[in-house]
């Protein structure tokens, strides 16, 4: 990318292979990862900002080029390449039980589904909880979180029958359609009638008004993005007459910091519990679509458009 703006500005070109600095590691890439997030990127409206020129994807699988082990890894950007350079620390082997995609799933949208739960939300035994987007990345393995982290009851949403049928089959309890009119109260009913004790909210706008109208006393919604781009304002007023909480979550908080501050185990600890979960089946990743490099903006559109369920992946060699 040399400048920012519509799916257009992702140019496949030719660059030289990153050279790794001394605490670096270079990765010869199987698969990249695609976010929404990168969406945000290229527009230059994420939380992160970016400049340019610049390589985007924050996330690679593929080979490491000194021991030749099978690794996963956050990059920052500059995923979206046959070669990538990550921090030492944030590179991590792939266990043998796992493909390349599944890891890919499991280090940004999985470790995010799991600190939803563990972190911000602390969703106690019995809780209910509502996974919006419960068809996407995040939201496919946070449904499936659900009853190994303590949630009594998951209701999903999602935007298509399709997507709706995939969340019941991943052990949502039930699902119902995300539409901002009459969220509100197809929520509380989807949850027997009583307000809802915890959400999971990426979408901001309309579905977050009504899903924090939902929230039952000393309930909890987390704001993991804002895919509308239509950011919320809630009163301090209205979160004391129901004693609500308002959480936001940003996955890169969890990890070690230039200036050495460390958070003991909020990366690692949640990654290899996944990991572990996938490996012995209890986990399932959905894996969407792989696109070749030069399909990345196409990748993009579908995105965008909500066209795709579970894990988009981009294939350097296709």
């Amino acid at each position: 990318m040399t400048e920012f703006g519509g799916p257009e500005v992702l140019k496949l070109t030719e660059l030289p292979k990153p050279e790794p600095g001394p605490d670096d590691v270079l990765i010869r890439v199987t698969r990249a990862g695609l976010n929404f997030a990168d969406t945000h990127t290229r527009t230059n409206s994420y939380v992160r900002k970016a400049t340019l020129p610049l390589v985007p994807g924050g996330e690679v699988a593929g080979i490491r080029e000194d021991t030749g082990e099978r690794v996963v890894a956050l990059v920052g950007d500059g995923g979206y390449a046959e070669y990538a350079a990550a921090q030492r620390e944030l590179v991590h082997a792939i266990p043998d039980e796992l493909d390349d995609g599944t890891a890919l799933a499991l280090i940004i949208q999985g470790l995010t589904a799991w600190h939803l739960y563990r972190t911000s939300a602390r969703v106690a035994s019995g809780e209910s909880v509502v996974v919006h987007a419960a068809a996407g990345g995040v939201g496919s393995l946070a449904v499936q979180l659900g009853r190994p982290l303590g949630a009594g009851r998951v209701i999903a949403t999602a935007s298509s029958a399709e997507k709706r049928a995939l969340a019941l089959e991943l052990g949502a309890d039930v699902a119902i359609d995300p539409a901002p009119e009459g969220l509100t109260e197809r929520l509380i009913e989807a949850n027997g009638g009583r307000e809802v004790d915890v959400v999971f909210e990426m979408a901001g706008g309309a579905v977050f008004d009504a899903s924090y109208a939902a929230l039952a006393p000393f309930g909890r919604i987390v704001v993991c993005g804002i895919a509308s781009q239509q950011p919320n304002e809630v009163s301090t007023g209205s979160l004391l007459r129901h004693s609500r909480s308002v959480v936001g979550f940003y996955l890169f908080h969890c990890l070690p910091v230039p200036d050495g501050v460390q958070r003991p185990r909020m990366f690692a600890e949640g990654l290899f519990e996944l990991f572990a979960r996938a490996a012995s089946g209890e986990l399932r990743t959905v894996i969407g679509a792989t696109y070749p490099l030069e399909r990345a903006a196409q990748a993009h559109i579908d995105l965008r458009e909500r066209r795709t369920m579970g894990k988009l992946l981009l294939d350097p060699a296709a």
